[in-house]
């Protein structure tokens, strides 16, 4: 059999594409023994339309309603604190995603202190982003997956890519699991997308693998679900709560990394830990889980959605970094449209397209 497309990857990118290729043969390739198993499976994921910068908030507006409507968020907001005395930074940072719609309100002082008790004198506003929602990433890879598996698509496990030739308008995917042919390659690869493109014969985009390190702690007093998603102008921390009572707590680091099953490092949770006494009172209690993912991203922090300029029938669908999720429905539909299978004008596909890099 020859597949219309072959998708490698079924994580959140692969999945979502795979959902929204209505009509077509698509074969699904993981390398790994279940789906979701790196970056997707380990994500404190959340809407926010500020995260990940002004090019991306336009992805992730337009994902918010079929999040919503799909009941994939929970209400959470989210706070981006300034240092007192550098209050004038908030309205620099709003001012872009203000331009785009985003509703946000500039917090002092005493509204700061009143959504995060026990918060440190020495942070004096904030950017209050009301919309902010966790995301439930299971369900919504679920979703994607079996909405998939009804359309059609076929997904194979443990079939990690070997090689890739094309002849005739037709790719040979050779895999753990065996060979196939697909005259259409969806490279969602995440941290192995550029290996994958090497694989084909295309250049290399330049991507890089950071690695992410979050901490489950117990702290004193209890957080509430009332906390919102708390995160500094200058990228240093994110924390947000969880289920208990408990903390979810990020230094917010990109460590480059290779391609990999990631690990934390002890070292990333204690500068976590003592960035988040220099934000509140809070007494940590344990630390009872730690984990990392990789994040990848291309050389502009922009994702890459697109045909390869210089191989045919080769697709772009990575760099994503750590707001793959949150914009999963918009670039679906983005890429289903630029593979031809949908009428899709709500986003502007060219500060997207691989074609950027040369």
């Amino acid at each position: 059999m020859i597949y219309d497309v072959a998708i490698i990857g079924a994580g959140m990118a692969g999945a979502s594409v795979a959902a929204a290729l209505d009509g077509a043969r698509v074969l699904l390739l993981e390398r790994e023994d279940q789906p979701g198993y790196h970056a997707t499976g380990r994500s404190a994921a959340f809407w926010d339309q500020c995260y990940g910068g002004p090019g991306v908030a336009p992805l992730t507006s337009a994902s918010g309603a079929a999040l919503r409507d799909g009941g994939f968020l929970v209400p959470r907001g989210s706070l981006y604190l300034a240092r007192a005395g550098q209050e004038d930074r908030l309205d620099g940072f709003a001012a872009p995603f203000r331009a785009q719609g985003v509703r946000l309100d500039r917090l002092g002082r005493a509204a700061l202190a009143e959504r995060v008790p026990g918060i440190n004198a020495e942070w004096g506003g904030a950017i209050a982003g009301p919309d902010c929602s966790d995301i439930d990433v299971a369900a919504l890879h679920a979703y994607y997956l079996d909405r998939a598996r009804r359309l059609g698509a076929q997904l194979i496990c443990r079939a990690e890519v070997h090689a890739l030739a094309r002849h005739a308008d037709c790719w040979t995917i050779e895999t753990r699991a065996g060979n196939f042919q697909a005259q259409t390659i969806v490279n969602a690869g995440g941290a192995w997308a550029d290996p994958i493109a090497l694989l084909a014969g295309a250049a290399p985009i330049g991507l890089t693998p950071y690695r992410r390190t979050i901490a489950q702690l117990r702290v004193s007093p209890a957080v509430t679900e009332k906390l919102p998603l708390v995160i500094d102008l200058d990228g240093n921390f994110y924390f947000k709560p969880s289920a208990g009572g408990r903390l979810w707590l990020s230094p917010h680091d990109e460590t480059p990394s290779p391609p990999c099953d990631a690990a934390p490092d002890a070292l990333d949770v204690a500068v976590a830990i003592a960035r988040l006494a220099e934000v509140t009172d809070w007494q940590v209690e344990a630390v009872e889980h730690r984990w990392a993912g990789l994040r990848t991203f291309a050389p502009d922090r922009l994702p890459l959605f697109g045909f390869d300029r210089d191989t045919p029938g080769f697709f772009w669908c990575a760099g994503q970094g750590g707001f793959g999720i949150q914009t999963a429905p918009a670039a679906a539909r983005l890429c289903a449209a630029l593979l031809g299978a949908e009428d899709f004008s709500e986003i502007d596909p060219a500060p997207f397209d691989p074609a950027r890099f040369g």
